[in-house]
């Protein structure tokens, strides 16, 4: 008798084999299609973070004239900021008519747009599309509720109804109020060279930013100058800083300026640790005050500008509509 091992031949494996290796065999192309589909992966790759548009606030219908205040918040997962652009197409043409381009902006605040100066809407029916993309080049995320498109309908302006004549009244002999004193008109501080106190793209917003416009429990004391942060602010007329502080609740850091004229000039929401006045320091038109910002009760950057007579909430003093000033000096 042999001691050594042999090798069994095919004959010697069990039938459960052989069928088993059949049913493989017939299954192997089957399976390998399944994995050129994509069938089988075992894992599905991560998604990658994309900006998306949380907020965006259109008015449905506007009159015809300047675009529309138009608020917008964009967020992305572990991105500071996004490059973003906001446009208005005429559904019409399917033209793009105001393109105002924000620049790169913090994601997760939420901005008003500021439109290039001078643009304005016909009456018609448009579309508000917001692009953006990040550093590593990834587009908005459009989605159901995230499109960052909007519809909005320009309305022609209502024909002004004509006056009747005033009627003729009988004389009286009540006193006629008496003219303001000591208040500088536009002409004169254009004459003594003001000049407009912010320094690039801008515009006055809308009824919620004009002086006397409802506050909560007050008055707005001011007009609101719309623009970009990190916008220059200058001096308008020459005069002395009264003082220079910061109010969290309110004005953020801010200047108060008393002019050789007579007004009294405040400067609220500069940038944070953009004042470049201090108190006691007299300074000229033109010279650079701070920086636009949103410090304080601000929730978009623009400045606040307030022209008081009398004195800065002084005993007796008032504040005035500084937009006919501001509309001269910016001519």
């Amino acid at each position: 008798m042999c001691n050594c091992s042999r090798t069994p031949s095919a004959i010697d494996w069990p039938a459960d084999y052989w069928s088993m290796r059949r049913f493989l065999v017939a299954a192997l192309p089957g399976l390998a299609t399944l994995a050129l589909l994509g069938g089988v992966s075992p894992v599905r790759a991560a998604s990658t973070p994309r900006p998306m548009v949380a907020l965006l606030t259109v008015p449905k219908m506007v009159v015809a004239g300047r675009p529309p205040r138009v608020s917008l918040r964009i967020v992305e997962p572990g991105v500071a900021s996004v490059d973003v652009q906001v446009s208005v197409a005429a559904l019409s043409t399917h033209k793009t008519v105001v393109v105002a381009n924000l620049g790169w902006v913090r994601t997760g605040r939420t901005l008003t747009v500021t439109w290039p100066r001078g643009a304005t809407l016909t009456p018609g029916s448009y579309q508000v599309s917001v692009s953006a993309h990040d550093r590593r080049g990834e587009t908005l995320r459009r989605g159901a509720r995230t499109s960052g498109e909007a519809s909005l309908t320009v309305a022609a302006p209502t024909p002004p109804t004509a006056e009747l004549p005033a009627p003729v009244l009988p004389p009286t002999h009540a006193p006629e109020p008496a003219p303001e004193v000591d208040v500088p008109t536009v002409a004169q501080t254009v004459a003594d060279g003001a000049v407009f106190p912010v320094t690039g793209p801008h515009n006055f917003g809308g009824p919620e930013n004009a002086f006397g416009a409802p506050r909560t429990g007050y008055l707005h004391q001011g007009q609101d100058i719309l623009t970009v942060e990190g916008t220059p602010v200058v001096v308008p007329l020459a005069g002395t800083i009264l003082t220079t502080s910061y109010q969290e609740a309110g004005a953020g850091y801010y200047a108060v300026e008393e002019t050789a004229i007579g007004f009294d000039f405040m400067f609220a929401h500069c940038q944070a640790g953009s004042l470049a006045v201090s108190t006691g320091q007299a300074v000229a038109a033109r010279q650079a005050l701070c920086k636009a910002g949103q410090t304080g009760d601000a929730t978009a950057p623009h400045l606040d500008f307030e022209m008081w007579v009398g004195g800065w909430q002084a005993a007796g003093g008032r504040p005035i509509n500084p937009l006919p000033y501001l509309e001269a000096w910016e001519a």
